[in-house]
């Protein structure tokens, strides 16, 4: 497996921020996840369900691939547990695998609100700060920048097909929704640390074992306590998808008032 790997082991130089590297993915990544978007935006569910679950198919692989590469070409054979698959822009993997399958109702649609606002926000911050997307292997930095322009593409998908961001009620079940995976996310830290001695592990970046690496929140942190980073990380992360939400809602709003004009 170790040799397999190392075919595709391709050294770079880690992209700086806002390079050439950068902007063909940021500004050309982006211009294409719209287009697209707005192509589909009229998509029969049975199309929607193509495009979720090929998303999710290549978002799963692609993540197979990234362990696979950590573990035998960066660990040597021993597990990375800091990219334990369940960071917040991981969920859409599972997401966009398990959407298909529910029939409609208020539960499909509160994953479609939540893919539309948390997801899209956690696509968009990583673009904008690459320095978790920049890596010294190409197929590393490549699966970290389309991976994120995913997100972002099933963001502007839901909203423009008018999947997601209706009304701003709309959101509150996503709320639920990351309080339940924060939920989950802690217990992973707290057995993996506890249990099997693991200590390099931080879901959502709210262990209390770890600091959060997050700029801000990080100082924040270690002046601090642990128990406030809990508490204020995911209330920012909230505020923030909140904003998109509202941003996608009045986005859609003004292209339907538009349309309705040509119309007349």
């Amino acid at each position: 497996m170790e040799f397999l790997l190392s075919l595709t082991a391709w050294g770079m130089e880690k992209p700086k921020a806002y390079g050439l590297f950068h902007l063909v993915f940021l500004i050309g990544g982006l211009a294409a996840c719209v287009f697209f978007a707005w192509l589909f935006r009229k998509s029969s569910e049975k199309t929607n369900k193509n495009i979720m679950l090929s998303v999710g198919g290549f978002l799963l692989i692609s993540e197979v691939y990234k362990q696979l590469f950590y573990t035998y070409i960066k660990g040597h054979g021993e597990y990375q547990w800091w990219i334990f698959p369940f960071q917040l822009c991981s969920v859409p993997m599972y997401l966009c695998l398990i959407i298909p399958f529910l029939k409609e109702g208020k539960i499909k649609r509160a994953l479609y609100n939540f893919l539309a606002s948390y997801n899209l926000l956690g696509g968009f911050l990583a673009l904008f700060e690459p320095s978790g997307l920049s890596h010294e292997y190409v197929t590393l930095t490549l699966h970290a920048f389309i991976w994120h322009l995913l997100l972002a593409f099933i963001g502007f998908y839901l909203i423009a097909s008018g999947r997601a961001g209706r009304k701003l009620k709309d959101f509150l079940p996503s709320i639920v929704i990351f309080l339940i995976l924060c939920g989950i996310a802690e217990t992973v830290n707290i057995i993996c640390t506890l249990a099997l001695g693991v200590t390099d592990i931080n879901m959502f970046y709210i262990s209390p074992f770890r600091t959060n690496p997050i700029i801000v929140f990080k100082q924040i942190q270690q002046a601090t306590h642990w128990a406030l980073n809990m508490v204020l990380y995911p209330t920012m992360i909230t505020l923030g998808a909140f904003i998109f939400f509202v941003i996608g809602i009045y986005v859609r709003k003004l292209i339907q008032k538009i349309k309705s004009k040509r119309a007349v």
